[in-house]
């Protein structure tokens, strides 16, 4: 690895974590707080695209750059576990379970289908 492609992670990786944000607040505005629909829809749109580039079968500097450093900056697994844990905490215990169950059962559904996508480009 060459240190332009480091400095290719850092930058992209600064990008989608911005685009998270923003992703993140628009919807929240939109749809609300009492779910966390943002972060919802930030990590089923970044396990599609997760999936399109696993298909794509890129070179493994462009799935790092693609991959990791886009999409993983992107998704937030962290603040997931942390909404889903204020759920619980404040006893939304339905809201909790449709938390986990969308964000898996949509996420694998989606990532499988954006996986045949990209194969069949």
């Amino acid at each position: 690895m060459n240190p332009a492609v480091w400095v290719g992670v850092v930058v992209i990786g600064g990008c989608g974590a911005v685009l998270r944000f923003l992703v993140d607040g628009a919807v929240s505005a939109r749809l609300g707080r009492s779910f966390p629909y943002g972060t919802l829809i930030v990590n089923l749109s970044g396990a599609a695209v997760l999936g399109f580039l696993t298909g794509l079968a890129l070179a493994p500097e462009e799935a790092l750059l693609a991959g990791t450093a886009a999409v993983g900056s992107y998704t937030t697994f962290s603040t997931w576990m942390f909404e889903t844990q204020r759920l619980g905490e404040d006893r939304q215990v339905r809201h909790l379970v449709a938390n986990l169950a969308v964000s898996l059962l949509a996420g694998v559904a989606l990532a499988a289908a954006g996986r045949w996508a990209g194969a069949h480009l």
